[in-house]
Parts: C-alpha cells; structure tokens; sequence
C-alpha cells in the first residue's frame, strides 16, 4: 500500500517551517516591512507545496499542524493566530483534511517529554533517522509529518509505544478517500 502524501507545517509569520509529502524539508521565510502581505507570501508558498501538480486539487491527503505555542503574548500570538486562520482558511477552500498538534503532545511523541526542548526534538529526530535540519522550524515540521504518517499507519520509525499513545491526544480528521 502507497503511504499517504503527508505535509507537516511549523506556522510562523516570520519562519515557516514546512516538510513536504516526500520527506524534504525547507522554511518559508517574511519579512516584517511586508506587514499582512506576509500571510499572502505564506498562503501562497503552503498552496504550492500542497499542490505538487494536483491542478487545483490538493494532492496531500493530511497537513499536520502546531498549534500556538502556550505562553505567547501581544503582537506574537496575534499573528501567529492570523496565520494558522489563513492557512485554514486555504484548507478548508480546498478541502484538505488537516490536524492541529499540541506543541507538548508533538514533544513527548518525539522525546517522551513534554518539556523538551529544540536541542532535544532535534536529538531525538537525528537518532530516529540520522537527519539534521536547517532549523528547528524545519525540525519541528518534519516531526509534524511524521506524526501523521505514524497516526494514519505508516510510521516511518519505530518509537516506544508511550510516545506513539501521545498522538491520541490529537484532534485527527477522517483523511480523503476513507469512509467516514
């Protein structure tokens, strides 16, 4: 059976970090003088990446995103916020299923500890499968990929059964194609 085509997104408004269905990973990067044309740039380079030649239709069956980090306060959290609303709104126009990741369930999935940190998701992600990143964004959303993958049956690594049970704690839509 084909693995399903999975995109894992870090949403940022200065830094996305974005890991593609084939597992190759890159950052979407803004620049602050560009204001809300920044979410375009954003929305635009997301549709892209979900694209991959599907001509209007998305071609991945699962976007995989973090949600806000917790402890975020003033201009921060509000753009933040505005993105993850620009990027729905784009999935929601296109019909792609997506899930939304506490940052503390990603982190156990990935460590086994809710309090890890980027050093330590970035340890653990080199020890899974001897890759490093650019950045955490880009760490961050390959292991938000790689959670989809495992949640729909296609792990693309063994983790120990308490950090796989994490995932549970994820809301997880009924992917395209499958019976409801």
């Amino acid at each position: 059976m084909t693995a399903p085509r999975v995109l894992g997104l870090d949403l940022s408004m200065t830094a996305t970090g974005v890991c593609l269905p084939d597992g190759s990973t890159r950052t979407i990067k803004t620049n602050a003088k560009d204001g809300d044309r920044r979410l375009q740039h954003i929305v635009d380079q997301v549709g892209i990446a979900l694209d991959d030649g599907a001509h209007g239709r998305d071609a991945c069956d699962l976007v995989v995103m973090e949600e806000a980090p917790p402890g975020l306060k003033g201009p921060a959290i509000k753009a933040i916020h505005m993105v993850h609303g620009a990027i729905r709104l784009r999935l929601v126009d296109f019909k792609t299923p997506y899930a939304v990741v506490n940052p503390t369930v990603l982190k156990a999935y990935a460590t086994g500890s809710t309090s890890a940190d980027k050093t330590a998701m970035a340890m653990a992600a080199f020890k899974r499968t001897g890759r490093e990143f650019a950045d955490d964004n880009q760490c961050d959303a390959a292991w938000l990929r790689w959670a989809g993958l495992d949640w729909l049956g296609h792990p693309e690594f063994s983790l120990p059964a308490a950090q796989r049970d994490r995932l549970t704690k994820a809301n997880w839509p009924v992917p395209k194609g499958n019976p409801a």
